[in-house]
């Protein structure tokens, strides 16, 4: 039932870092010591608890024996003020016996009280081992939840300043080029291809256009 405080010492201690450094998730690895921990202390509360019913037992019939001698010293008494050596006689053999019976019971629980109180007091340190314990458990999961973080974000950093980022984004800014370079290829080709009827037409069109706008003006008195 000791095996507990074994473990305490090997979590608590030097060795802890050394186990979480070959473990592949730390958090994950001390949520098993909190649940072996955990188990430990439910083996040691029930044996306590058996313990102690035992104590109690051994108190119960130590009480009883007592009760007996005394019971027996006081019919002694009684069949001496009767006259009745006999019957006193028998009751003080019997009150022997009773005495020897409550002496080793008493022995016996004195015991069994002794080895109670050490297993509370074990099982007393075990739960504040165990609170102490749960306390550095969240500040060692925290700090490695943050590193995970931290590493996670330079990651991203280094990533975004590499080299391999900055080819990508010259190869995006070349290609933009290259479209805006088509565009205005296609333009070129696009006034090119016009032919003579159609700089004709669009003579006419800025000359009806003009006319209309002189006859507008005639028409408002703006000439």
């Amino acid at each position: 039932m000791f095996k507990f405080f074994k473990r305490v010492k090997t979590v608590v201690g030097s060795e802890m870092n050394a186990m979480l450094d070959k473990a592949e998730d730390p958090v994950k690895m001390l949520e098993q010591f909190m649940r072996d921990m955990a188990e430990d202390i439910r083996e040691v509360e029930e044996a306590v608890a058996k313990q102690i019913a035992n104590e109690k037992m051994l108190k119960r019939k130590s009480d009883d024996a007592q009760a007996m001698v005394e019971k027996r010293q006081s019919q002694a008494e009684q069949a001496i003020e009767s006259g009745n050596e006999d019957l006193a006689r028998r009751a003080l053999e019997d009150k022997g016996e009773h005495e020897s019976q409550a002496a080793l019971l008493k022995e016996s629980w004195e015991r069994a009280k002794l080895d109670s109180d050490t297993l509370r007091t074990k099982l007393d340190e075990m739960k504040k081992e165990y609170q102490q314990m749960t306390l550095q458990k969240d500040s060692l999961k925290a700090r490695a939840e943050s590193a995970k973080t931290r590493t996670k974000m330079n990651r991203t950093m280094s990533s975004i300043g590499s080299d391999d980022s900055k080819q990508g984004f010259e190869r995006m800014e070349e290609k933009v080029m290259q479209f805006e370079a088509e565009a205005e290829t296609s333009e070129d080709l696009s006034k090119a291809s016009r032919t003579l009827d159609d700089e004709f037409e669009e003579l006419e069109n800025k000359n009806g256009i003009d006319d209309e706008l002189a006859a507008l003006k005639k028409k408002m008195g703006k000439q």
